[in-house]
């Protein structure tokens, strides 16, 4: 069979059998749309559940005193970012001790 046959044969059929392929694939289409509606709408609520959680433990954060902030996360790639240093004034000490 050939494509000129396949679109004969096509344009032969009643117009019951085109009324509910027509309505087959709409039927799809919409079981499709609801179906990705439902999957990213339990996307959602599951992301602003945790977006929530994690802002209520940031709010409460600013309300302890009693937990002290952690230090700054070292980085161990053998840069140096960060460096303390203090400045000694020895002018005025004296003689050098033996």
């Amino acid at each position: 069979m050939n494509g000129k046959q396949f679109l004969e044969m096509l344009s032969r059929l009643p117009p019951r059998v085109w009324i509910q392929a027509i309505l087959g694939l709409i039927g799809f289409v919409v079981l499709a749309v609801l179906g990705f509606a439902v999957i990213a709408g339990v996307a959602a609520i599951l992301l602003v559940l945790l977006l929530a959680f994690r802002a209520k433990a940031w709010i409460l954060s600013f309300f302890r005193s009693d937990v002290e902030p952690a230090p700054p996360a070292r980085h161990h790639d053998g840069k140096i970012t960060d460096v303390q240093f203090e400045i000694v004034d020895r002018t005025n000490d004296g003689p050098p001790r033996p």
